[in-house]
């Protein structure tokens, strides 16, 4: 047994670009329950990396490729066995630090691999209850040792072993109003054509115009995305339109490579310069 296993030290982790308005709020958050924390930062623009080194927080720059391998970097440069992860967007509930504090009081089981969290997503000015955002449960804290990310973009967590759910939330302050919210999807579903174009899926067109509005029913209707009112309205609609962007965007990548006379991107010969 080593000395993580007796003794639960936790690294906070957050990657960052430009959330010079969100981040002293995520770092505030942290306080009394991260034994270090780690910002990894994308060279930002703005005064984020001032803040980070401010607060105490270990500051290192990445050049980002994706979130998946920013994240697996990010975690990499933790002192700690225990990872925290944490968005700029997002803050630790009063309920999750004392969940959090008293897990460390008695640490660990040896062969718990990570802890699943829910996230409660603030938007256009109320809590989202339904609409497919909530619960929104994710293992959040974790043994570096046992997992890795990956995706591009959406990125997922791989754990490898047992995991259990802890009581309270990671408070997540999402879109910064409607314009924010239309800007991430124009540049997440490029992101997302490439690696749709990069499979060499087929019926893009079909998929353009059936598959929006199945998504609109199942946020809207099937998620009771009714309920949540205007938001769950816009959330609706807004990841319709998300599901429409990218596989036209995709089928643009794909009439473009036929007009230069290229095959369309595999798996086995993937574009360069993805970002």
């Amino acid at each position: 047994m080593g000395p993580e296993d007796t003794v639960m030290r936790i690294s906070a982790v957050i990657i960052t670009y430009n959330e010079e308005d969100r981040l002293p709020g995520a770092l505030a958050s942290l306080r009394g329950v991260a034994d270090e924390v780690v910002v990894v930062d994308s060279y930002s623009g703005d005064r984020t990396v001032e803040i980070a080194r401010t607060s105490g927080a270990r500051v290192l720059q990445n050049r980002f490729e994706d979130y998946g391998r920013q994240k697996n970097f990010a975690m990499e440069q933790a002192a700690h066995e225990w990872i925290l992860n944490l968005d700029a967007d997002e803050r630790v509930s009063p309920e999750l630090k004392r969940a959090i504090s008293a897990l460390k009081e008695k640490g660990a089981a040896a062969g718990q691999a990570g802890f699943a969290i829910q996230r409660r997503t603030h938007y256009l000015g109320r809590w989202i209850r339904h609409s497919g955002w909530y619960p929104d449960r994710k293992v959040r804290l974790f043994r570096k040792s046992n997992a890795s990310w990956q995706g591009r973009i959406h990125e997922r967590l791989n754990v490898t072993g047992t995991t259990a759910c802890l009581p309270g939330a990671i408070l997540h302050f999402t879109y910064r109003g409607i314009s924010d919210h239309l800007s991430r999807i124009n540049r997440y579903s490029s992101l997302q054509a490439e690696e749709i174009a990069e499979k060499g899926k087929t019926l893009l067109l079909c998929r353009a115009l059936v598959l929006p509005v199945s998504t609109f029913a199942r946020h809207y209707l099937l998620k009771l995305g009714f309920l949540d009112g205007f938001p769950g309205f816009l959330i609706a609609l807004f990841s319709s339109w998300a599901t429409a962007l990218k596989y036209c965007k995709a089928l643009e990548l794909k009439r473009a490579a036929r007009r230069h006379g290229n095959e369309p991107p595999t798996d086995e010969n993937p574009p360069s310069g993805l970002r």
